[in-house]
């Protein structure tokens, strides 16, 4: 009798959690998938955000930003907000039939991350960190450029020290590195240098200082963040995969530009345009740029413009250098 009455409370909680799992977010519930780096700063907009909106659920969800297209336009997953490492991730692999607007918004920069447990960390630089690199005892990570715009921007960054350093070759040895770990994302390889296991990380600048890990700031030429610098990112190029199965892209190098966009899925629009507006707003602006990712001064809209909403274009517009 009590094997029948435990089996039947498995099979109670399990329905519980099917019919969970199915439901559709509840009306003040905000779903947010964003970038690996807008981990930080995303989860104080979340604890402001709520505590300015009581009774208001923020659920976030991190990913390589191209991880998270997919599971918009692939697994036909509803969400109200989709942050991304990369504004060109939201036109290439959403647009038009996922999403039709793109606000380009904060900015960032490549840097080499490490620990106190890192072989040779006193003796890397900006100037040698290559050489240190490759050297057969070191580790090196690195996110997977088909699913992380970190990915592919580490190996543009690869291509444009091979230029700029007059090192030919550097890219492939790189490349080719036996002690490399990939994942997905990013931050996913956070933990394993802070263990010591992993020695280098290439990442986000911001990534690091929000960490309060050590890092290497590179160059201008090579780091993928300075306006005056396109013309020499724009040399680098990397395939990766494209919008439809088997289907290849090329992303070529640029000045690193975030994206943010309301998908036409979004089941609760009003209330991710009132998230966008508290993003937008001084006390957002702050909290992004406390965290090492300044905004574009102003903010501006690539797509459908008549599609973004009227306050939203009326609040990142008062976003100036001023």
């Amino acid at each position: 009798m009590r094997r029948t009455l435990l089996i039947l409370f498995a099979v109670v909680l399990l329905l519980t959690a099917c019919s969970q799992a199915g439901r559709t977010p509840r009306e003040d519930t905000l779903v947010v998938v964003h970038a690996g780096s807008l981990s930080v700063p995303f989860a104080e907009l979340e604890a402001e955000f709520e505590k300015a909106n009581p009774g208001v659920d923020v659920l976030r969800e991190a990913a390589g930003s191209r991880k998270c297209a997919r599971m918009i336009s692939e697994l036909g997953k509803e969400v109200d907000i989709f942050g991304s490492a990369d504004y060109s991730v939201i036109e290439n692999l959403l647009f038009d039939e996922y999403a039709t607007w793109n606000i380009s918004f904060v900015t960032n920069e490549m840097a080499i991350m490490y620990s106190d447990k890192s072989l040779y960390r006193d003796e890397i630089n900006g100037e040698n960190w290559m050489d240190i690199l490759l050297r057969p005892d070191v580790s090196v990570g690195r996110s997977n450029p088909n699913a992380d715009p970190c990915g592919y921007r580490a190996l543009l960054t690869w291509q444009l020290a091979e230029r700029h350093y007059n090192r030919p070759g550097l890219y492939d040895k790189l490349v080719n590195k036996k002690k490399t770990f990939i994942r997905d994302k990013e931050t996913d390889l956070i933990a394993l240098v802070e263990a010591g296991e992993l020695d280098y990380l290439f990442i986000y600048r911001s990534v690091a200082q929000q960490h309060h890990s050590p890092h290497v700031i590179l160059d201008d030429e090579i780091n993928l963040k300075s306006p005056a610098q396109a013309d020499f990112y724009s040399l680098a190029k990397v395939d990766i995969s494209g919008k439809n199965p088997g289907e290849k892209i090329t992303q070529t190098g640029a000045p690193m530009i975030y994206g943010i966009t309301i998908p036409r899925n979004a089941p609760h629009p009003k209330l991710a345009e009132k998230f966008l507006l508290y993003l937008f707003s001084e006390e957002g602006v702050s909290i992004m740029e406390k965290n090492g990712q300044p905004f574009i001064r102003p903010p501006y809209v690539t797509g459908n413009t008549d599609d973004v909403p009227k306050a939203v274009k009326k609040a990142f517009s008062k976003i100036t250098s001023e």
